[in-house]
């Protein structure tokens, strides 16, 4: 992993921050967000999240966190809205949350009543006592933490320097969690989040972003120590067979899917991506889950596969047992849920053709992209982490727990 940071560039964030009325800390900040979303091996589409403390000009303490709907490669201030810290730091110790609470927590602690909604993980970045606090969700952080197991194999690589943070709902459960398990590890500068991501935490925003550097080597070099090679993208020639797309296109439409109005699609077909759906176990691999738990909210559960000789009616069958197998899932969860769920639509989102590549689903051409993008990253993620162990992802409840979570949910209605 190779760090972007460049001091001149920097500066240049730090200027223009001042001359428009913010502090040097919120130029850096959003400067160093910039340098880790530019990195599509630290963080994709909305993923990660990134916050900085600062002393407000009434003398309070204030906290920038980045706001939902903005993507850390693109933010500018207003991504980063301010919330006062104190009405967040006094409840750390008091009695759980419930989404809607804590929601309305956030949002009565912004400065701009106006601002994006702050990070569903805003708690535990004010609970970090460290001006700034970096969330990535690193490739090679992603091949490891998807390992069954993995608190001592953490505590050799890093030598205590990250605390191991068994898999919690994100929102207010990881947030009181995390906060426990950085107070029980005095010293610590990341927490390692399972089947999740990273944590670091410092007091500049050079250091902050230099240990992310560092802990995403560290995860990059256990994985070489067992042989295991993090392949690139390395190029996209291939394209989808004109007569296959014709089929997917006609089958999705008969079979009444929610691309009615429009269809956009994106194929990949790059080393890895074949190399992953060439696997002899390809079905069962993809049905344990996705790398990262907010993936499901953008690509579903698990993809559908086709040959690539299947013909319309094929498909439509295929279709029809995806379907199914979605409904079964939707119900065995739905029923042990705490309040009642409404099944969303039961198609996929990404279909794998069988030995040749795979293709994201989308209601235009930015969304088809984004699953694309997912799926590139997942399929290297998944190479990796099969050749160093076994893929072991959230449970099937967990993962339901997060297609359903209605914090999540409200992501893909930002435009």
């Amino acid at each position: 992993m190779q760090s972007r940071w460049n001091d001149n560039d920097a500066q240049r964030y730090v200027d223009a921050a001042l001359a428009a009325g913010h502090s040097e800390a919120l130029g850096l900040r959003i400067y160093t967000s910039r340098i880790i979303g530019g990195d599509p091996d630290l963080v994709l589409h909305g993923g990660g999240n990134t916050s900085v403390k600062v002393r407000g000009k009434d003398g309070s303490d204030l906290m920038h966190i980045k706001g939902s709907g903005w993507d850390l490669d693109t933010i500018e201030a207003p991504g980063l809205p301010a919330v006062r810290l104190q009405p967040l730091l006094a409840i750390r110790d008091g009695k759980r949350l419930s989404d809607p609470e804590m929601v309305a927590l956030l949002r009565s602690s912004l400065i701009d009543p106006n601002a994006p909604n702050p990070s569903v993980e805003a708690l535990l970045h004010a609970f970090l006592p460290f001006a700034f606090v970096d969330h990535t969700h690193a490739t090679a952080i992603l091949a490891l933490a998807d390992q069954p197991d993995m608190r001592e194999t953490v505590k050799r690589i890093y030598g205590g320097r990250v605390a191991f943070v068994p898999y919690v709902m994100p929102g207010f459960d990881l947030s009181i969690e995390g906060d426990k398990i950085n107070r029980a590890n005095p010293g610590c500068e990341g927490l390692w989040l399972e089947n999740h991501g990273l944590f670091t935490f410092a007091e500049t925003a050079r250091r902050s972003y230099d240990l992310m550097i560092e802990f995403v080597t560290v995860a990059e070099e256990e994985l070489s120590r067992k042989g295991v090679v993090l392949s690139g993208p390395q190029g996209n020639a291939a394209r989808l067979d004109p007569v296959l797309e014709t089929h997917l296109v006609e089958a999705l439409s008969r079979a009444g899917s929610p691309f009615a109005k429009g269809l956009s699609l994106d194929y990949r077909s790059t080393p890895a991506i074949q190399r992953y759906v060439s696997r002899d176990d390809v079905e069962e691999v993809t049905l344990r889950g996705t790398v990262t738990p907010d993936h499901v909210i953008r690509i579903k559960p698990w993809p559908l596969i086709v040959d690539a000789d299947a013909d319309v009616e094929r498909i439509e069958s295929a279709l029809a047992a995806y379907a199914q197998r979605y409904r079964e899932y939707f119900q065995r969860n739905a029923d042990r849920a705490d309040e009642p769920k409404t099944i969303l639509d039961a198609y996929p989102r990404v279909i794998i053709v069988r030995g040749q590549g795979m293709l994201a689903l989308g209601i235009n051409e930015k969304t088809a992209k984004i699953g694309g993008d997912l799926c590139e990253q997942a399929t290297r993620a998944i190479n990796a982490a099969e050749d160093y162990g076994r893929f072991t992802p959230i449970s099937e409840s967990d993962l339901f727990d997060m297609e359903y979570w209605s914090l999540e949910q409200a992501k893909l209605k930002k435009p």
